[in-house]
């Protein structure tokens, strides 16, 4: 395969990813973003991100980071009522073998406040599987959301014991 196919090929794999991450709703879980963890990432991927801590190699050591992302965000969009969109725009890179995007995620709270956070990406895949990723140019835009933006207050489900008759 000469270089010209493997980044079309790439770039297939790149879009297939990028739309099964917006189209996935955190509010119905997090299994379905570890399940595209774990087809689309390589063992020994290495993730990075810009800033002081270090890149990580391979699944076993990424996969706790996403798990400490994902499972707080699922909580409060499925019990706190919090609003999450995730988009992306790709975005043109001279270098062979990377994929790059924009990236947006929207957490509209309860009482109508938004923050944003934006970041970019680039990917460098080998056959299916993506090998390095690296995040940078990381943006807030709105004040942090608080306990306030949130309603836990719906009550528990009650479990209901009925005594039987003697």
């Amino acid at each position: 395969m000469n270089s010209e196919q493997a980044d079309n090929a790439s770039s297939a794999f790149d879009r297939e990813l990028n739309e099964a991450l917006v189209n996935t709703n955190i509010a119905n879980g997090y299994e379905e973003f570890l399940a595209l963890f774990d087809r689309f990432y390589a063992e020994q991927v290495e993730v990075a991100s810009d800033g002081p801590a270090a890149a990580l190699a391979g699944k076993s050591r990424v996969l706790p980071v996403l798990f400490n992302f994902l499972v707080p965000l699922h909580v409060m969009a499925e019990i706190g009522g919090l609003a999450v969109t995730l988009r992306y725009s790709t975005l043109h890179s001279d270098k062979h073998g990377e994929q790059h995007a924009e990236w947006s995620l929207d957490l509209l709270g309860i009482l109508g406040r938004r923050v944003t956070l934006q970041w970019s990406s680039v990917r460098r895949w080998k056959d299916a599987h993506v090998v390095y990723e690296r995040h940078y140019e990381h943006r807030q835009i709105g004040e942090p959301l608080t306990i306030i933006d949130l309603d836990f207050s719906a009550p528990s489900p009650r479990l209901e014991i009925t005594a039987r008759p003697s």
